[in-house]
């Protein structure tokens, strides 16, 4: 699993809009918050995705950009960020080429753990927190990088 001052591995995955999304062009603009979760519209997942739905006015405004990844289709993160207003990428990793370079595959291999990364512009993993089922650490990470910015 990637690690604080690890270089981030760079990716180019399709969002939900079918379109490509690349690592280094938004990092452009400024840091990165990256999550992987393991599946949409599973309870967490769904409330992970909310949350950071709620904070995404406020990092923007901050200059950060929130990304999602998961081993689900681009017709999949279409549904579920219609079904709930999802205003940042989900990024489909089917192949789970992303997942696998970040250290996520789940235990034994299977499935896709839940961490969150802040990504500074330089490429390297400024800090990072892992909980496969509690949400509250994330919710609370992401809190402190916007107040931070």
């Amino acid at each position: 699993m990637k690690d604080i001052g690890d270089v981030a591995p760079d990716f180019a995955l399709q969002d939900q809009a079918g379109e490509l999304v690349e690592m280094s062009n938004l990092l452009a603009d400024g840091p990165l918050i990256l999550y992987f979760y393991p599946i949409d519209f599973s309870p967490i997942c769904t409330a992970q995705a909310c949350a950071m739905r709620d904070r995404f006015d406020s990092a923007t405004a901050g200059g950060i950009r929130i990304i999602g990844i998961s081993a689900q289709s681009v017709s999949s993160h279409r549904r579920f960020a219609d079904a709930h207003n999802i205003p940042f990428p989900l990024l489909a990793d089917p192949k789970r080429t992303v997942i696998r370079a970040y250290g996520m595959e789940g235990f034994f291999g299977v499935g896709t753990r839940r961490a969150t990364f802040l990504i500074g512009q330089n490429e390297v993993i400024e800090n990072r927190v892992v909980s496969d089922l509690f949400l509250g650490a994330h919710t609370d990470f992401v809190n402190e990088i916007v107040r931070a910015q």
